[in-house]
């Protein structure tokens, strides 16, 4: 178990003036976030490390890092402004193929990744991606498994909607290792058909697309994490970080 839960927002870096008003906000009206964690967007110029150095000195800063971009014959591009900046910590993704195949990717995976991370940047604490919606149960605790063997301390989980189904999976979560339970605002039909659809996500019945029940569930997120010693984020995507969590964190 970890000495203390910690909490993070997720924020896009669209902008860097954007990303800065955002990291602003939430310095001023959500106490209880500690971290900032930036996802990395190929159609963004700003990458992710740029994004979390942004967010020092006031929060911990973690990029997320998509292991197909990782060009195995060249250094990681994070590690300069990773100790530039004094940050220790990063998420390892599989990544997506891009649109636009003009940009160049790689046949690099996430174990891959993960082991290549911990052996050239042994100061960094690296995390993995848990999804509970890709596939069998039984699967994805093997895939766990196979990341903490190859250097990961910890689990960044997709977005979640149900916490019966976060209770499953925390029972996969060995003792010592790091645990991010993810929340995101679903607010609209067209949102909920995307996380249903595309990502195969899991929502109860008693689901709503209303910023009522996604604040609620943000709440009872926050206090599963805080019972059983592991972290919490949240990725508003489009909704004014304030207004949703705003008197929760």
């Amino acid at each position: 178990m970890t000495s203390g839960s910690r909490v993070s927002v997720e924020l896009v870096p669209r902008s860097r003036s954007g990303l800065r008003r955002e990291i602003a906000q939430v310095a001023e009206h959500l106490p209880s976030v500690d971290t900032i964690n930036v996802p990395e967007f190929l159609r963004y110029s700003t990458r992710s490390w740029e994004g979390a150095a942004f967010a020092r000195p006031r929060f911990r800063g973690i990029p997320h890092v998509r292991a197909i971009d990782l060009n195995p014959r060249e250094p990681l591009p994070m590690c300069g402004p990773l100790v530039a900046h004094g940050m220790d910590e990063l998420l390892v993704v599989s990544g997506d193929p891009p649109a636009d195949m003009s940009h160049r990717v790689y046949n690099v995976d996430a174990e891959q990744a993960i082991r290549r991370v911990a052996r050239e940047l042994p100061h960094v604490r690296v995390y993995a991606g848990l999804d509970p919606y890709r596939q069998s149960f039984a699967r994805e605790r093997d895939y766990l498994e196979r990341k903490l063997e190859a250097g990961a301390v910890g689990f960044f989980s997709q977005p979640f909607f149900d916490l019966r189904l976060m209770d499953a999976y925390a029972d996969l979560i060995p003792d010592g290792v790091e645990m991010w339970w993810g929340a995101t605002s679903v607010l609209s039909e067209g949102s909920y058909t995307y996380w249903e659809s595309r990502n195969h996500a899991v929502f109860p019945r008693a689901f709503r697309p209303t910023l009522e029940w996604n604040r609620q569930f943000a709440a009872d997120l926050l206090q599963f994490a805080r019972d059983r010693g592991h972290h919490a984020y949240f990725m508003p995507i489009k909704t004014d970080v304030v207004e949703y969590l705003g008197g929760i964190l």
